[in-house]
């Protein structure tokens, strides 16, 4: 028989690699069909060049936006979730980086289905200064092929991808900053 400790450390080791819905969360759509199968973790340059997706989303003001109206710099779309340990270990560091002369702009996309106010509360409680960006449908992850949160995707100030990252990462340490300058 299988310790509950040791399924609890099974658990935490599984992380976030998975959109598992929690209570009051769907499923996200499927991704499509043509979008290639995403690494387990880490750098992954198979996207490069493609176009951002034309998805919509809300800005904090609960607006709609998307990508290509933050075109003219590069952007920096990180995909996270409140439930998610790993996104919320990495969303300092985000905050952190948008606050930087010359960081890409940090688009922080809540894949939660709660209201808006719900993320722009989370955010506040945990003194995380990062616009409350929320995609209710989780559409511009199965646009992606997204199925690892956090993913963060670069794009250069052409709406073109550069690069993708999934699993969680310190976006002020060096390894980051030796991706950011890609940027262009």
């Amino acid at each position: 028989m299988r310790s509950p400790a040791l399924l609890f450390l099974a658990l935490l080791i599984v992380g976030c690699d998975r959109q598992v819905s929690p209570q009051n969360q769907a499923e996200p759509a499927s991704a499509p069909a043509a979008a290639p199968a995403q690494k387990a973790g880490g750098l992954d340059r198979t996207q490069a060049g493609k176009a951002a997706p034309a998805i919509e989303f809300k800005n904090g003001d609960a607006e709609d936006t998307s990508l290509a109206e933050l075109s003219g710099k590069p952007v920096l779309l990180n995909l996270w979730a409140t439930w998610c340990a790993p996104c919320i270990k990495e969303l300092p560091t985000l905050a952190k980086l948008s606050k930087q002369a010359n960081a890409p702009q940090v688009v922080a996309l809540s894949q939660d289905m709660q209201p808006q106010s719900t993320v722009a509360a989370f955010l506040d409680e945990r003194k995380i200064d990062l616009e409350p960006f929320q995609d209710k449908e989780m559409a511009m992850s199965s646009e992606l092929g997204v199925n690892i949160l956090p993913t963060t995707i670069l794009y250069g100030s052409n709406g073109k991808e550069i690069w993708r990252y999934s699993g969680d990462l310190d976006w002020t340490g060096l390894e980051a900053a030796k991706l950011l300058s890609e940027a262009r």
